[in-house]
C-alpha cells in the first residue's frame, strides 16, 4: 500500500525537497541547462506556436507597436514609402498632396469619429490656416499681406494655432447640438469663409487672382528647389511623408490616452459619458480645437506644393472630400484616415484617363459629362457604397482579410 505525506513538511512533488531527486541525473542537466541559457551564444526558446501573447507590463499593453508582425509591417511600409522617392515627379507631387490630404483627413477623424461630432466646415479651417501661413511668409512689400517670416518652425505652427483658436470659438455650438444640426451649422462656416476671403483682398488677393503660397524653409534650406536633398518634387515628397508620419503618432498616442476614451465616451453616449464625470463642453471643445489645429497645419502645406492659390479653393466640395477621406478609409481609425485621403487623392488622376476608355466622356468642363462630373457624382457613389456594405470603410477591409489568413484554413 502507497501512502503520501500530508503533514506540514511535506512538499508537493515537483517543487523542491527530495521530489525533485526523482530521477539521479536530473539535477546535474538542469544546471547544465541552466548555464547554456546563459551562454552568450545561446538561443532563446520561442514561444510556441497558438499561445496567447500575454503582457506583464503597463509598457508593453500600452505601446503603439505590441506585435513583431506591427513592428515589421511599419518597417516595410516606410521602407516602400522611401523608395517611391525614385518615382517620377508628377507622382512625387500627387503623393506629397495625398500625405498633406491625409494629415487634414485626420484631424477631421478625430471630431467626427472619435468624439463623434459631425463637420462639414473642415475647408474654413483648411482656410485659415493657408492663409495664416501665407501671409506670415509672404513678402511684405508684395501685393498682398506678408510679414516675410519664411522658417516653417514659425509659420507651420502658427497657422494650427490661427484655426484652432477658429475652433474654439466655434466650440460652444458643439456642445448644444448634435447631429444633423450641427452638421448645418459647420456648413454655414464654409459659405460665410468662401464670401470674407474673397472679398478681403489684401490678405487673400481676390477671386481669380490669388496669392502665393507659404515658403517650405527649414534651417535656412528650401524644399520647393532643387537643392543637395534632390529635385523640388522629391524634397517635397520626403517632407510630407516625415510630417504625415508626427501627425499620425501624435493622433495615435491621443487615441489611447484619456483624452481619447473621454472622446469615445462622447461619441457612444454623451449624456452617459457625463453622468461617469466626463464634462461634455471641456472635451468637445478641445475635439474641435485639436481637428482645426491640423486642418490648419494641412492648409499651411497643401498649397506650398503648388505654390498658389484663390479663395475658390476652399469651396464645400473640399469639405465632402475630407468626409469621404475619413468614411472610405474607416472611422475613428488613424490608418484609416491615410488610406482613405490617398485614396481619394489619387482618384481624380485615374478619372483623367476616362476621355481615352469612354467616348461619351470629355475633358472639357464646358461639356457633359465630363471629367470633373464624373468625380463628384463618384465621391457621393462611394460614400453610399461604403456606409451600406462596409461601414468600417478601407479599414475593415483589411481586418476582415488580416483575421481570415490568421485563422487560416481553420473557419472559425
Amino acid at each position: 500500500m502507497t501512502t503520501t505525506r500530508t503533514g506540514p513538511d511535506s512538499e508537493p512533488r515537483g517543487t523542491g525537497g527530495d521530489a525533485g531527486a526523482a530521477e539521479p541525473g536530473a539535477e546535474p542537466a538542469a544546471r547544465g541547462a541552466r548555464r547554456d541559457r546563459g551562454a552568450p551564444g545561446a538561443r532563446r526558446a520561442r514561444r510556441p506556436r497558438g499561445r496567447p501573447l500575454l503582457y506583464t507590463s503597463y509598457a508593453q499593453d500600452m505601446a503603439l507597436l505590441d506585435t513583431r508582425a506591427k513592428k515589421v509591417w511599419l518597417g516595410v511600409l516606410l521602407g516602400v514609402a522611401v523608395l517611391f522617392s525614385g518615382l517620377p515627379d508628377d507622382l512625387l507631387i500627387l503623393l506629397a498632396g495625398a500625405y498633406v490630404a491625409a494629415i487634414g483627413a485626420i484631424g477631421l477623424n478625430i471630431v467626427t469619429g472619435y468624439a463623434g461630432q459631425v463637420s462639414l466646415g473642415h475647408a474654413f479651417f483648411i482656410a485659415i490656416g493657408a492663409y495664416t501661413a501665407a501671409a506670415i511668409s509672404g513678402d511684405p512689400g508684395g501685393r498682398v499681406l506678408g510679414f516675410g517670416i519664411t522658417s516653417m518652425l514659425v509659420w507651420l505652427p502658427a497657422a494650427g494655432l490661427a484655426a484652432a483658436l477658429a475652433g474654439v470659438v466655434v466650440a460652444p455650438l458643439a456642445a448644444r447640438l448634435r447631429g444633423l444640426y450641427l452638421a448645418i451649422v459647420t456648413l454655414g462656416l464654409v459659405f460665410l469663409g468662401e464670401h470674407v476671403f474673397k472679398e478681403w483682398d489684401h490678405l487673400t488677393g481676390g477671386p481669380g487672382v490669388g496669392r502665393p503660397a507659404a515658403v517650405p524653409e527649414l534651417f535656412g534650406l528650401r524644399f520647393d528647389v532643387d537643392s543637395a536633398l534632390g529635385t523640388r518634387a522629391q524634397s517635397l515628397y520626403m517632407l510630407m511623408l516625415v510630417l504625415l508620419a508626427v501627425f499620425a503618432v501624435a493622433a495615435r498616442n491621443l487615441a489611447r490616452s484619456r483624452i481619447g476614451r473621454a472622446f469615445s465616451a462622447i461619441r457612444d453616449r454623451d449624456i452617459a459619458a457625463e453622468v461617469i464625470g466626463v464634462p461634455l463642453t471641456r472635451y468637445k471643445t478641445l475635439a474641435f480645437a485639436i481637428s482645426s489645429f491640423y486642418a490648419g497645419c494641412a492648409g499651411a502645406l497643401m498649397y506650398t506644393i503648388t505654390g498658389f492659390f484663390d479663395p475658390g479653393s476652399f469651396n464645400l466640395l473640399m469639405s465632402v472630400q475630407f468626409i469621404a477621406m475619413v468614411l472610405i478609409g474607416g472611422v475613428a481609425t488613424v490608418s484609416g484616415s491615410i488610406a482613405g485621403a490617398l485614396f481619394i487623392t489619387l482618384l481624380p488622376r485615374l478619372t483623367q484617363e476616362l476621355p481615352a476608355l469612354l467616348p461619351f466622356v470629355s475633358a472639357d468642363t464646358t461639356q457633359t459629362p465630363n471629367v470633373f462630373q464624373i468625380q463628384v457624382a463618384l465621391y457621393g457613389l462611394l460614400i453610399v457604397l461604403f456606409l451600406v456594405f462596409e461601414p468600417r470603410g478601407l479599414f475593415g477591409i483589411w481586418v476582415r482579410v488580416r483575421a481570415y489568413w490568421k485563422s487560416w484554413p481553420f473557419s472559425y
